[in-house]
């Protein structure tokens, strides 16, 4: 228990320091611990040391965490790729979703939220690299995106995502973060009211929040090293 109360302090601290470093009001960054390929027992761990936010990448994986952990009231993010066929089990069961990439899977997201719930909050992901490989809308769609979601009953748009290039290129990592703040400034311009910039992880944090970051998404630095896992 100890060592993840202690990780989460060192966190919590860091984030501290670097939103006095970056002029940004205390508490303006919320820390989403990302505990995928970690079991049920880690995360109440991390909840009992004050943690109540957490990150899944996997949607059967974070399922099942979230039922076995049925009575702590924790708020649950899903932060994975989402295929149209593993929709309606966020949509059952999280708080959040930062990896909209699409119109289609809002509309699903929409549609299979039931009413018994909150509104689902969402985010739009957004590849700033520009890299093949990674997951996200192009920077010139989200307007059109972001109209389109926030006429979906169900579900509420709170802001955009990223996962910027793997470098060590600060200079690049600070282009793409700013681009996706000021994606979310020329929304708000045009009246959205959006409130959330989800982006920067273990190494690229300060940057991040120095950018505008509001939720950063930890993982290793408080659960250690991940296990491996088979993505479902």
């Amino acid at each position: 228990m100890g060592t993840i109360k202690t990780a989460l302090q060192a966190v919590n601290g860091h984030i501290r320091a670097t939103e006095a470093a970056c002029h940004r009001p205390a508490g303006s960054v919320r820390l989403l611990a990302v505990s995928k390929t970690f079991p049920a027992e880690a995360v109440q761990e991390a909840f009992e040391a004050g943690q109540r936010a957490f990150g899944e990448n996997y949607v059967q994986e974070g399922v099942a965490k979230i039922l076995a952990l049925a009575d702590l009231p924790i708020e649950w993010h899903f932060i994975g790729p989402l295929q149209s066929n593993k929709s309606r089990l966020v949509a059952e069961h999280f708080d959040w979703a930062h990896s909209i990439d699409r119109l289609k899977i809002a509309e699903r997201l929409s549609a299979q939220r039931p009413a018994n719930l909150s509104p689902l909050q969402v985010c739009i992901q957004v590849n700033v690299s520009g890299e093949t490989s990674k997951s996200g809308c192009r920077l010139n769609d989200v307007p059109e995106i972001a109209h389109a979601i926030q006429q979906l009953p169900n579900i509420q748009l709170r802001g955009l995502m990223c996962i910027p290039e793997a470098t060590n290129d600060d200079t690049a990592l600070r282009r793409q973060f700013r681009a996706l703040a000021n994606c979310l400034t020329e929304l708000n311009a045009h009246g959205f009211g959006l409130d959330t910039l989800s982006m920067g992880m273990s190494a690229d944090m300060p940057i991040a929040i120095a950018e505008g970051a509001t939720i950063v998404r930890i993982g290793t630095a408080i659960f250690g090293k991940r296990q491996p896992t088979e993505p479902n």
